[in-house]
């Protein structure tokens, strides 16, 4: 064999390996990542997010499909660990994401997740201080709800409840995040002018924040919860109704 040729064939090991250095260089590695093999937390991305949020609203915690483990995905799962009565930290651990998918492959899902209207309006106790989601109400609802009825007795105070979510008192876009909190959809306290952008546009058909730079306020099921109106200031259920003129409109997703 002559040199020249002893010279190609050394080089097309030499190739090849250059060429499977290349395909996993460049191969995304979610492509290699399925759902249990690694624990999920906020931030990551890839095919097995993209499982994770399909499998959720399947669930019947409605969540956009985007391979992206965003505060959205994430609060779908602090969602979805509160209805299994699992530690609720948001994060998806590979014992987890093999429960879910027992849930998924045995057909389990919430009763919730075909319900995408109200049923009917929430309704006020005989004093008006606390109020009852009606029946059939996703769980992020009833627990709106549950939330804004902890804090009807305390007074309105300018700045309330945005130093941290537990307060004396409560403005009123300091009532609204607690609301919102109390329901796993914020993660921290929002002023009137950044609720203006939080969330979806427009009305939801269970929950709307009404929001301008100086006000805001969310309707819950039909029902009103804010600061002002009338009877007593601070977080109150209002069952007059109340001009949205003015107001950006803006719902949590799926709700």
């Amino acid at each position: 064999m002559t040199t020249q040729a002893l010279t190609r064939r050394a080089r097309v090991p030499a190739c090849a390996l250059s060429l499977l250095t290349t395909l996993a260089i460049t191969t995304p590695a979610d492509a290699r990542v399925k759902f249990g093999d690694r624990e999920l937390d906020r931030g990551d991305r890839g095919h097995d997010v993209r499982v994770l949020q399909s499998w959720l609203t399947h669930l019947g915690h409605r969540t956009g499909v985007d391979g992206h483990f965003g505060p959205a995905t994430r609060r779908s799962t602090r969602s979805y660990e509160r209805a299994e009565n699992i530690r609720v930290d948001g994060r998806v651990s590979r014992g987890q994401a093999r429960g879910m998918r027992k849930r998924v492959e045995s057909g389990r899902t919430r009763k919730s997740a075909s319900v995408s209207r109200p049923a009917g309006e929430a309704r006020l106790s005989s004093d008006g201080r606390t109020a009852v989601a009606p029946e059939g109400a996703p769980r992020e609802v009833v627990e709106a709800i549950e939330a804004a009825n902890r804090i009807t007795d305390k007074p309105y105070v300018y700045g309330g409840g945005h130093g941290r979510f537990r307060a004396n008192g409560y403005d009123c876009s300091g009532a609204v995040s607690y609301a919102l909190h109390g329901a796993g959809l914020l993660d921290s306290p929002l002023a009137s002018g950044g609720l203006m952008s939080w969330g979806q546009s427009g009305r939801g058909e269970w929950i709307t924040v009404y929001a301008h730079g100086g006000h805001a306020y969310v309707v819950i099921a039909g029902l009103r919860f804010d600061t002002s109106g009338r009877g007593e200031d601070g977080p109150r259920w209002r069952p007059e109704s109340r001009s949205s003129r003015g107001y950006t409109a803006r719902h949590p997703r799926g709700l």
